[in-house]
C-alpha cells in the first residue's frame, strides 16, 4: 500500500466508527481483489475502496449541513433517502480533503452507493465490493452474487441492483430513480 493511502487509513480509522471502519477496509480489499480477476488499476480499487465511505463519519444530518457548506446540490431522492447522501459528500471530501484528482476514484465514490448505467469497470467494481464484501451480515441472494462476481461482473452488478431495488420496493421505502436505471441497464 502507498504511504499515501496508509495515511488515509489512518485518518478514516480515527473519523469513522469501528464497524464502518472495518466495512470500509473489507471493501478496499474485496475491490483489490477484484480489480486483480478483471485487469483494473489495483491502487486505484484501493483507493476508491478506502475511501468510499469518507463522508458517513456524521450523522444524516450532519451530511447535509456539510452539503449545503460546500455547495453539494442534493437531490430529492437524496433528501428523502439521506443514506444516499454520503456517497457525493465522499466524493467532495475525497479530492478536497485526501487531495484525490483523479475523477475515475471520484466516480466511483459517488455511484458506490446507486450505480448508474454504462459504469466504468472501477465503478463497478466499488459498487459491488461495497455489496458483498466479507463483514457484510447475510442478505438474500448476497451468497448467490459472491459466487458469480469473479466470473461475471456485470451480472452481479444487475443482481445486485435488482435485489436493492426489490428490497426497498418490498419495504415501502423510495427508491433513487438511477438505481432503478441502473437496474434496467445491466438487465439488458
Amino acid at each position: 500500500m502507498t504511504e499515501r493511502l496508509a495515511e488515509i487509513r489512518k485518518e478514516l480509522k480515527k473519523k469513522l466508527k469501528k464497524e464502518r471502519f472495518e466495512h470500509t477496509v473489507g471493501v478496499m480489499y474485496t475491490a483489490a481483489s477484484l480489480a486483480m480477476c478483471y485487469g483494473a488499476d489495483i491502487q486505484k480499487a484501493l483507493t476508491a475502496g478506502l475511501l468510499h465511505d469518507c463522508g458517513k463519519y456524521c450523522p444524516a444530518e450532519e451530511q447535509i449541513r456539510l452539503c449545503g457548506r460546500y455547495g453539494i446540490k442534493l437531490t430529492r431522492s437524496e433528501l428523502e433517502m439521506p443514506a444516499l447522501i454520503h456517497a457525493r459528500l465522499g466524493a467532495y471530501l475525497a479530492e478536497r480533503e485526501y487531495g484525490i484528482k483523479d475523477r475515475e476514484i471520484l466516480d466511483a465514490v459517488t455511484y458506490h452507493t446507486t450505480g448508474r448505467p454504462d459504469m466504468s469497470l472501477l465503478e463497478k467494481i466499488i459498487y459491488i465490493a461495497d455489496y458483498i464484501e466479507p463483514n457484510r451480515r447475510e442478505i438474500p441472494g448476497l451468497s448467490e452474487i459472491r459466487g458469480i462476481v469473479f466470473r461475471d461482473i456485470d451480472r452481479a452488478v444487475c443482481l445486485s441492483a435488482e435485489r436493492t431495488v426489490r428490497y426497498l420496493r418490498d419495504g415501502g421505502k423510495s427508491i433513487d430513480p438511477m438505481t432503478v436505471s441502473t437496474y434496467e441497464f445491466y438487465k439488458r
